[in-house]
C-alpha cells in the first residue's frame, strides 16, 4: 500500500463519481482506477462492487477509509511540519549566553526573532564562559555566547567565531576626568578601579597594558560581571574599563544614564567575545538562523557605540583569521 494508491482510493470514497475523483486529484479516470485495481490485489480483497460506472463500496471500505484519513492527515502535518522547519519558522532551539547580554540584549534578540504562533522550543541558559565552551563541546545547545577563555579547550568538538571591539572608560558623571573626550592608561594610573575576575582574559589584557605604561593598576572591587562593576561606578567609588557591549545596557537603564558617562579609551585594547558551536550537533534551521542574525546583531551594536569591530573565525589548526573589518 502506497501514497498513490491511498489518495486515490480516499478520493473515491469522498467524491460522487470516479471523474470526480480524478479531478481532484489530476490524474486520469484509468490512473485511478488501476490504482485502486492494485490496492485490491495487495489487501487480497475487492473494496468496491462496480455496478455499470458506479463504484459502490463494500461495508471493510468505511473502515479502511478511516484509517486512511489518519494517514493521509497525518502526512499533511508532516509536510506542513518540514515547510515550516526548512522556512526557519519552528523548531528547538537550545542556547546559553554569559551573565552580561543575559541580563537583556540576548533573550530580547531571541524574543525578537521569534513569531507569535510559531511552533517552538527555547531553552536559555546563563553560564560562565567556560561553561558554555563545555556546552558546546558536550553537544548539549546549538551555539553560545561567551568571552574567548583566557587557557582554551581543545576545539576538536566545537568551532568558534571570534568577535573583538574596543574597550572604553566607564566613569561617575561627577569623576574629573568625565571632562575629557578621551581616557588614557596614564590618566587611570593608581585610581579605584572595577574589574573582571582575576582569571579573566580581559584582567590580564588591562595588566599588560598598565605595565606596558609604567602605571599602577589597582583593582577596589572584581565581579563577574561589568553590569556588577558599573554600580560601583555609578555610587563614584571606581572607574572601570568596560567591554563595548556593556554599553547598550546601561543606555537601557535611566538610573545609570544619570550617573555614569562613558569616554573611549585611548590606547589599542580589544575586547574578545566568542560564538561556540557544536560540530556534531544537527541544529535546526530556526537555530542556525538565530546565530547568524545574532553574531550580526553584535556587530551591528557594536558599530553602534564605534567600537570598530572585527570577525575572526577561531578554526584548531590554525591561528586566528580575521575574516573582515568594520568601521
Amino acid at each position: 500500500m502506497n501514497v498513490n494508491q491511498i489518495t486515490a482510493f480516499h478520493a473515491v470514497m469522498t467524491s460522487a463519481s470516479l471523474s470526480e475523483a480524478a479531478r481532484k486529484l489530476g490524474r486520469t479516470q484509468p490512473a485511478v482506477s488501476t490504482a485502486i485495481k492494485t490496492l485490491e490485489d495487495q489487501l487480497g480483497m475487492k473494496l468496491f462492487t462496480r455496478t455499470g460506472r458506479k463504484l459502490v463500496p463494500v461495508p471493510e471500505a468505511q473502515y479502511l477509509l478511516t484509517e486512511t484519513s489518519a494517514i493521509l492527515d497525518q502526512l499533511t502535518r508532516v509536510r506542513r511540519t518540514m515547510k515550516t522547519l526548512v522556512d526557519g519558522q519552528t523548531g528547538s532551539l537550545r542556547v546559553a549566553t554569559m551573565p552580561g547580554p543575559a541580563a537583556m540584549l540576548f533573550p530580547r534578540f531571541i524574543a525578537s526573532k521569534i513569531k507569535p504562533d510559531a511552533d517552538t522550543s527555547i531553552s536559555i541558559m546563563s553560564r560562565n564562559s567556560a561553561q558554555i565552551a563545555e556546552l558546546a563541546r558536550a553537544q548539549s545547545i546549538d551555539f553560545g555566547f561567551a568571552d574567548v577563555l583566557s587557557d582554551p579547550m581543545p576545539e576538536d568538538l566545537y568551532r568558534t567565531e571570534i568577535i573583538s571591539a574596543q574597550c572604553y572608560v566607564a566613569l561617575s558623571v561627577d569623576d574629573p576626568l568625565a571632562a575629557k573626550d578621551v581616557i588614557g592608561i596614564e590618566d587611570l594610573d593608581g585610581r579605584p578601579m572595577g574589574s573582571l575576575l582575576s582569571s579573566h582574559t580581559h584582567r590580564r589584557d588591562l595588566i599588560a597594558r598598565f605595565q606596558a605604561a609604567s602605571a599602577r593598576l589597582h583593582v577596589l572591587v572584581e565581579s563577574q560581571a561589568f553590569l556588577q562593576t558599573v554600580q560601583f561606578v555609578s555610587e563614584g567609588l571606581c572607574c572601570a574599563v568596560i567591554d563595548p557591549l556593556s554599553i547598550p545596557n546601561i543606555k537601557a537603564s535611566p538610573d545609570l544614564m544619570r550617573t555614569v558617562t562613558i569616554r573611549p579609551l585611548a590606547c589599542d585594547l580589544r575586547y574578545r567575545y566568542a560564538i561556540y558551536q557544536p560540530r556534531y550537533h544537527p541544529i535546526s534551521v530556526l537555530a542556525q538562523q538565530i546565530k547568524i542574525d545574532w553574531r550580526d546583531e553584535v556587530m551591528r551594536m557594536l558599530e553602534e557605540v564605534d567600537a570598530h569591530p572585527k570577525i575572526h573565525v577561531q578554526d584548531p589548526d590554525e591561528a586566528p583569521q580575521e575574516l573582515s573589518e568594520q568601521r
